[in-house]
């Protein structure tokens, strides 16, 4: 089998994540599901290495044997694309790909609440999309980007790692820009990006205390900063930012943070009644209120100014859980599963 007939068969049947392990045929994951599929034979070591690395160029193998680790896009000839990385599993080869939708979607089209389009309208501040992996945040935050894109004049750059989804320059120009092939550190790109006059900046993830401090600095400087991390709730994102820097460093990153932060989206898919995925959100708006929480180190007290300030937009992820639930969007068991307050 090849990998083109296994991807083919992914877009088929609508399959978000694809795997490929020893002893395993091929795993789709489905409405969420993990589902093996029965047309496929079991691979085994030999096969099973032929297939992952029938894509990769001689560049490729080498990079993967270096760093026994790659992360790569790959398309198909029908121009569909796929977010693929490749690892060592105990000395044999596996694979995780994800389907790239074939177009932008728009913010109508992934649900996003008003407030998303009041965040855009900004001209500086830092925006933070949260969520664990697989929940939708590249496809969020690519509906964001894309709706800046469509409406305003603005000067647009993006560092990704890889490019999933690509953008043709509208009302702004647009310059993406992918790691390993167009920079080689998220750190020094960032500091030097401001000699690009851009007034948007997309950073694909906070990855480490270097890029953070950076990031926030941007904002901080009057541009327009979006970017992800991988935390559940707006809290938690608050606490991981502070958390990764030492002691003596976290009360000039909370006074930053109070002061550039514009506002937090933490998201889950969940399965939808009749079939499909729905996103539940919870939003932070920086409020006096919660930026005042940010500085004394009040954090704790955040959730309960989000529970009754629907007024500028906010919600919790339990009450976006229940407006769901109360809409039989949701069954029951999907939502007690999720909650955190109950």
């Amino acid at each position: 089998m090849t990998i083109d007939e296994i991807l083919n068969l992914a877009i088929k049947k609508n399959s978000s994540d694809i795997h490929l392990a020893i002893h395993k045929r091929p795993v789709f994951r489905m409405d969420g599901q993990l589902v093996e599929q029965e047309e496929f034979a079991v691979f085994e070591d030999v096969e099973l290495k032929n297939t992952i690395l029938e894509p990769l160029s001689d560049y490729q193998k080498k990079e993967l044997e270096a760093e026994r680790e790659l992360a790569f896009v790959y398309s198909l000839p029908d121009h569909h694309r796929f977010r693929v990385n490749v690892f060592w599993d105990q000395g044999r080869l596996a694979l995780a790909a994800r389907a790239i939708p074939s177009t932008v979607p728009t913010m109508e089209q992934v649900g996003l609440p008003k407030v998303a389009y009041d965040f855009l309208n900004l001209d500086k501040g830092l925006i933070i999309l949260t969520g664990q992996t697989g929940n939708g945040k590249s496809t969020s935050l690519a509906a964001m980007i894309d709706h800046v894109n469509k409406t305003r004049a603005a000067h647009i750059i993006t560092f990704e790692d890889p490019i999933e989804f690509v953008f043709k320059s509208e009302s702004s120009i647009v310059r993406q820009r992918e790691y390993g092939a167009d920079f080689t550190s998220f750190e020094k790109s960032l500091k030097f990006v401001v000699r690009h006059d851009p007034n948007v900046i997309m950073v694909g993830e906070m990855r480490d205390p270097e890029t953070i401090a950076t990031t926030i600095t941007l904002a901080e400087t009057g541009h327009l900063v979006l970017t992800t991390l991988h935390t559940f709730d707006a809290a938690q994102t608050i606490y991981r930012i502070i958390d990764y820097f030492p002691s003596d460093q976290q009360d000039q990153i909370r006074l930053q943070l109070a002061l550039t932060l514009r506002g937090i989206i933490s998201q889950l898919l969940l399965p939808k009644v009749g079939g499909g995925r729905i996103p539940a959100r919870e939003i932070l708006v920086n409020t006096p209120a919660i930026a005042n929480l940010i500085r004394e180190n009040k954090i704790e007290h955040i959730p309960s100014i989000l529970q009754t300030g629907q007024d500028h937009g906010m919600t919790t992820m339990d009450q976006a859980l229940q407006d769901l639930l109360g809409k039989k969007l949701i069954t029951d068991d999907t939502a007690r599963a999720h909650m955190t307050r109950t």
